[in-house]
């Protein structure tokens, strides 16, 4: 069921200034990647037909890895830009499709066995969902690459992130906009962002300790990023979702049902909530740095790396620009 975006037919939109005070760096390894990790995806099986393994070349993914995780080493850049891709090509079949709620929610067991009960070895051999065995194969080399605490902070935030689909996909199937408090609470597991965040100490080989995890202003400011990346996502792929059964799960939406704002004046305020949430980042990244860890401070700029290297991405990615072509909308 398709929701009203309260938008006159063919007015183009503006996205509003996504400032970004952080700096942006792409990583040496970048064309390396880029391709190995559409070849990693067909190996993999993820991707259905040729149509959609030239979509996903054309889409140049290893840049997202490389913008997010300038730092990275080269295997653990194709570690993390591997995880993204599994994570495009499930939303893309799971959450971007009229798959009912209970269909998504049938499928967890398989996901929620490889990360709790199955360790990478022959047991692998028994894994027949394509997504599961490329699951494993992620989980294979976070324990080659880090350690007990860091395997179980990713293994805890995937599972969070799918459960979040099921809720995701039964507002999809009944048209229900969420409330304003019950989407921003959801969008924080839906956008899989604590899923990349907590392989940032991975991918820069300095490890956070459990108690700088726990860390009330390191938590705070991971919330805040994690805002603003869904946030910045939400506008940009506003394009590609509206007039789609998927456009109740968009912030964009969700302002102009429950507030009665046109689309434009959302946008505007999804503008003005992001600025906040990178001034929050600004002043709490100020105050990590009094603990002078070398950890948290890689951390911290993981973080930022994550809103510069989203933004500069998806402003120039097929997977978002095409969108806006065919759409008619205007970035400001």
């Amino acid at each position: 069921m398709a929701v009203s975006n309260a938008h006159p037919p063919g007015a183009p939109l503006r996205l509003p200034a996504l400032s970004c005070p952080f700096p942006s760096e792409v990583n040496p390894h970048v064309e390396l990647v880029d391709r190995e990790t559409v070849e990693w995806a067909v190996a993999s099986e993820l991707l259905d037909g040729p149509e959609t393994v030239e979509r996903y070349r054309n889409a140049r993914y290893g840049w997202l890895g490389a913008r997010t995780y300038p730092y990275a080493a080269y295997h653990r850049l194709r570690l993390v830009t591997d995880w993204c891709v599994w994570l495009f090509a499930f939303d893309d079949v799971f959450c971007e499709t009229d798959r009912h709620a209970a269909e998504i929610a049938r499928a967890m067991p398989r996901f929620v066995t490889v990360l709790d009960d199955i360790q990478p070895g022959r047991s692998s051999l028994h894994v027949d969902d394509v997504f599961a065995r490329a699951l494993l194969d992620i989980k294979s080399r976070i324990i080659r690459y880090g350690d007990a605490d860091q395997l179980d902070r990713w293994c805890v935030v995937t599972k969070d992130y799918l459960a979040a689909q099921v809720w995701e996909a039964a507002n999809r199937q009944d048209g229900v906009v969420p409330t304003l408090g019950d989407y921003i609470l959801m969008r924080r597991r839906t956008g899989a962002m604590l899923t990349v965040f907590t392989l940032i100490d991975v991918a820069s080989g300095l490890r956070l300790t459990p108690d700088e995890w726990r860390h009330p202003d390191l938590r705070a400011i991971t919330q805040s990023a994690n805002d603003v990346v869904v946030w910045d996502n939400d506008l940009i792929s506003y394009a590609k979702e509206r007039g789609a059964g998927n456009s109740v799960n968009n912030l964009v939406t969700v302002l102009a049902r429950h507030r009665g704002y046109s689309c434009q004046r959302a946008m505007d305020e999804i503008g003005g909530m992001r600025d906040q949430a990178v001034a929050e980042m600004v002043e709490l990244g100020a105050s990590l740095a009094r603990l002078r860890s070398k950890a948290v401070d890689a951390y911290v700029r993981g973080l930022e790396y994550w809103i510069s290297g989203s933004v500069d991405y998806s402003l120039t990615s097929s997977r978002y620009t095409v969108a806006w072509q065919r759409e008619g909308l205007l970035a400001g």
